[in-house]
């Protein structure tokens, strides 16, 4: 029934992800510190002033959703004086070439403060397929996001079937929680390498059987073509683009596939380009470890309820969560919810780590309220059905069973929190079909300003030299910015937010290699 729904609204597709070699050209790494040299390409681009960013001209039709975006954030939330969230939404084609008919509904969403001015042009946000645009946007704008939006409101789109844009329901409520245990209170033969594989086998049946005949349009390239068609509704000659974690993939899509739209490129705590899934999850684990050190030094200068050792208690826990001794909490759904916490930066950080450390501190002592809330939180943030399509889709060469055995072993002895539980993981999306690439600019004329994190337990931070090598081998001059903080992403610290806001302005970078402290 639901699958007839969705088709009577509106033709989709999802595309694929999968295993077999990458056909990317080698894409130039920076070194360590710095950005790459500047080629003659880059220092003539150097010379040439990046388009003025308009006001729309067609505006969509905002309704004010302030206080329902704040509620969604959850009890206590509080959002700095005269912030104000509008939503709104538009229609996309389902295939920009015209060869599948349809179109689809964007969700966005605009955050703006009540002195903004009123004739600045607006600033693009999108977050691909981690936590949805519009969450990312309230998320930072609660957080103090005000220095950036003082200057120009920030318009985040979500990706299709993701938050505020057109539902999509592939997966059975038990299905979608087993897919979140990882097999971890499913009966049946086998260990969990071989639960996850079916798991992920049916989650892919189901999915594409719901989208069915339409397959090949959730990839960063049609996300791409989303913003396009923003940019055309609001008949403007060129965006702004602020994009941050997998979002670098559609920003880098839409910079491929539009390379004269693009009038500014902010990419922040970039995901990794050019690698396979196991890179690119063995990247985003050590920022989870790196993010939870931050916590426990954190915990431990507080006096946490973990007690002196947080990682020790941490570990503890997610041990007896594997063996069934916290009821109803699965060990990757405590992980899940730990994770979400440390992805979590701006606002009150050190209620933060109070508030994870005293819920772990009552799952142990037999009371699982607390952290089963935040693991339904954590859940409904990154891993909606429509994420699930779109994370399998922009990965490429997911890996087999044994592979995954084998990392099972190698990142329990390299990252001994998150890693054996990631490794699995990775089943979820190895029945996916296979896709090509995200597509790379082949020219960009404009400079781009790149920005990570220290600590990200969203995307870790190696990102940084992959999209600084494609973007620079396109002509592109860089810099980046680094913020010396834990969480995701680096838009949280009010110095990157200056530094966003002078290149948005004016389109001059920073000097490569700033800093901004914790």
């Amino acid at each position: 029934m639901r699958r007839s729904v969705l088709l009577a609204m509106v033709l989709v597709v999802c595309s694929a992800c999968g295993a077999g070699p990458s056909n990317r050209p080698h894409v130039a790494v920076e070194r360590e510190g710095g950005g790459s040299e500047p080629t003659a390409t880059e220092t003539e681009n150097a010379d040439a002033p990046p388009p003025v960013l308009q006001t729309p001209k067609n505006d969509l039709a905002w309704t004010d959703c302030t206080q329902s975006t704040l509620g969604a954030l959850g009890p206590g939330t509080t959002a700095p004086a005269g912030l104000i969230f509008e939503c709104g939404s538009y229609e996309s084609a389902v295939d920009e070439s015209g060869t599948l008919p349809g179109s689809f509904t964007m969700g966005a969403m605009r955050a703006r403060l009540a002195d903004t001015p009123e004739n600045a042009a607006p600033l693009v946000l999108t977050s691909g397929s981690d936590r949805s645009s519009t969450a990312t946007l309230a998320a930072l704008s609660t957080g103090g996001l005000t220095s950036l939006l003082s200057t120009r409101p920030v318009v985040a789109v979500d990706r299709r079937g993701i938050a505020s844009s057109q539902e999509i329901e592939c997966l059975t409520p038990e299905l979608r929680s087993s897919l979140a245990n990882l097999g971890q209170f499913d009966p049946g033969t086998g260990d969990q390498v071989d639960k996850v594989t079916a798991l992920g086998r049916d989650a892919t049946i189901a999915c594409t059987d719901y989208l069915q005949p339409q397959e090949l349009a959730f990839d960063s390239t049609h996300a791409a073509d989303d913003i396009e068609e923003l940019r055309r509704t609001w008949d403007v000659d060129a965006l702004g683009i602020l994009a941050t974690g997998n979002g670098s993939a559609v920003a880098l899509s839409y910079a491929a596939k539009y390379p004269d739209r693009v009038g500014r490129l902010v990419l922040d705590s970039p995901a990794v380009t050019t690698v396979d899934a196991a890179t690119a999850t063995e990247q985003q684990v050590a920022g989870q470890e790196a993010a939870f050190d931050s916590f426990a030094r954190q915990c431990t200068a507080l006096n946490c309820s973990l007690g002196a050792d947080p990682r020790a208690a941490m570990t503890d826990a997610v041990t007896r969560a594997a063996n069934g001794q916290i009821p109803r909490v699965s060990a990757n759904a405590l992980l899940t919810a730990v994770s979400g916490s440390l992805a979590a930066a701006g606002g009150d950080q050190q209620g933060r780590v109070r508030a994870l450390s005293d819920a772990v501190s009552a799952a142990l002592a037999g009371n699982t309220a607390p952290i089963l809330a935040a693991i339904a939180q954590a859940e409904a943030a990154y891993e909606g059905d429509g994420q699930f399509i779109t994370r399998c889709t922009d990965g490429q060469q997911w890996p087999a069973p044994d592979r995954v055995r084998e990392l099972q072993k190698l990142w329990g002895e390299r990252f001994p929190l998150f890693g054996p539980n990631a490794a699995v993981g990775l089943l979820a999306c190895t029945s996916w079909p296979a896709t090509a690439p995200p597509a790379l600019p082949g020219e960009l004329t404009l400079p781009v300003l790149v920005l990570s994190g220290t600590a990200d337990p969203v995307v870790g931070n190696a990102g940084v030299g992959t999209v600084t090598g494609a973007v620079s081998s396109a002509g592109a001059a860089t810099a980046t910015l680094t913020w010396h903080g834990s969480g995701h992403p680096a838009t949280h610290s009010d110095c990157a937010q200056k530094s966003i806001a002078t290149y948005v302005a004016d389109g001059v970078l920073p000097p490569d290699g700033s800093a901004c402290p914790a």
